[in-house]
């Protein structure tokens, strides 16, 4: 028989689950291009920004609703997973789209000489923004559990934790970029903007409050 807070955790992922699936499987055919490595690629940004989103909502939420606003909360935490594993499954996309091979996407190879150097530009900086990113997110994903909450105890815990906001911004910063690099023209960058602007102003309004 499992307890109260197994279960809980249970439903959680199997809701999460779903959700993503739904999510990802309707963006996917949302998108408009025959690239099936494109569509997946721009799914999984789409749906791991949107769980990334929904674990800076929650402490925001209490705040304003005047409730407890605990160090860990079993959702946030289930929220954040789902959102890493989708995050993972987007970069070892994302690296297979435009170049035949992963380096390229951080070096600029000399068609003569075959040397490589470092990306000085735009899409350069996507891809060094998308690595510290995944970085990141293995950090956090490791540190998604309870053994790593006692080990650290609460204040060097929650340290780590609030890289999620560096992280976030990371993926904002990525996106954008990716949006500019491609010359995107209006609609086409309001999902992007409806994904985010919520998340920084509720984030914004429970700053003041508390």
């Amino acid at each position: 028989m499992l307890d109260f807070r197994t279960s809980r955790r249970l439903y959680h992922h199997v809701a999460l689950g779903l959700l993503s699936a739904m999510l990802l499987a309707g963006l996917y055919y949302a998108v408009d291009s025959p690239d099936a490595k494109y569509k997946w690629s721009m799914s999984t940004a789409c749906v791991s920004l949107l769980l990334l989103g929904g674990t800076l909502l929650t402490g925001p939420l209490n705040v304003l609703r005047r409730q407890r606003n605990p160090v860990s909360t079993d959702l946030r935490r289930d929220i954040g997973i789902w959102s890493g594993l989708v995050g993972q499954a987007h970069e070892a996309i994302g690296w297979q789209v435009h170049m035949g091979s992963i380096l390229l996407y951080f070096f600029e190879e000399d068609k003569l000489t075959k040397a490589l150097a470092l990306r000085a530009e735009l899409f350069g900086f996507v891809n060094y923004a998308g690595l510290a990113g995944g970085l990141i997110l293995v950090i956090l994903l490791a540190l998604s559990n309870d053994l790593s909450l006692r080990k650290l105890k609460a204040p060097r815990w929650k340290y780590w934790q609030r890289w999620n906001c560096l992280f976030y911004g990371l993926m904002v910063e990525h996106g954008i970029s990716c949006q500019v690099i491609v010359s995107r023209k209006p609609p086409y960058p309001m999902p992007l903007a409806t994904l985010v602007l919520p998340v920084l102003i509720i984030q914004f309004i429970g700053f003041t409050h508390y």
